[in-house]
């Protein structure tokens, strides 16, 4: 292998890890923004948000650090989660209450 191919991959494998790291920066920021809808998420959101949360930030991962592919997997599939979750969570407070049809009394 050359030496100009080497260092071309090299440059290339480089902007591919700081393109990896944006993107995991940009979805954990995502994911704390919409930690503000947590109490409204219940129980299984806030288990989602701090899990991905603390995956990310926790030294020990599935892949070494510099590859922020499985980061990336995992504060996407919470994004996700969490905005499904959040979705649901604003349609339920909007939604009128459901008012029962009451069937009129029959006199004889």
């Amino acid at each position: 292998m050359s030496e100009e191919l080497f260092y071309a991959l090299l440059v290339i494998g480089g902007l591919l890890l700081i393109a990896l790291l944006v993107v995991a920066i940009v979805l954990a920021v995502r994911v704390w923004k919409t930690g503000k809808y947590l109490q409204a998420m219940g129980v299984g959101g806030r288990w989602v948000f701090w899990g991905a949360i603390i995956y990310t930030i926790f030294p020990i991962d599935l892949l070494p650090d510099p590859i922020y592919l499985d980061d990336v997997g995992v504060l996407g599939g919470a994004l996700i989660y969490l905005s499904r979750l959040a979705v649901k969570a604003r349609q339920s407070r909007q939604a009128p209450p459901q008012q029962q049809h009451q069937q009129p009394i029959q006199r004889r």
